[in-house]
């Protein structure tokens, strides 16, 4: 059985704001992974950070820097040893 336009419609505006809201969340988790390692604080130009963050996703793709375990964010000196928390 076929389905109307209209419902299909309704199916696809219903998987664009689930699209909206993965996306949302992957930009809001790199955000965090970015500032907790200094991105926020270096004067990079956007296309130099863009060419970075390929050459990164490249290297996971091709399954060379995938680990199971998180690696730690080095602590700076005279900073107190723990958990950094996820904003």
């Amino acid at each position: 059985m076929r389905k109307p336009s209209s419902k299909i419609r309704e199916e696809i505006a219903r998987l664009q704001e689930q699209l909206k809201a993965a996306e949302t969340r992957e930009a809001e988790r790199i955000g965090r992974l970015a500032l907790r390692v200094g991105l926020g604080d270096i004067e990079i130009e956007e296309s130099d950070l863009v060419a970075a963050l390929e050459e990164i996703a490249r290297k996971f793709r091709k399954g060379g820097g995938r680990t199971n375990k998180p690696t730690p964010a080095p602590v700076a000196a005279g900073a107190p040893a723990g958990q950094a928390g996820e904003a």
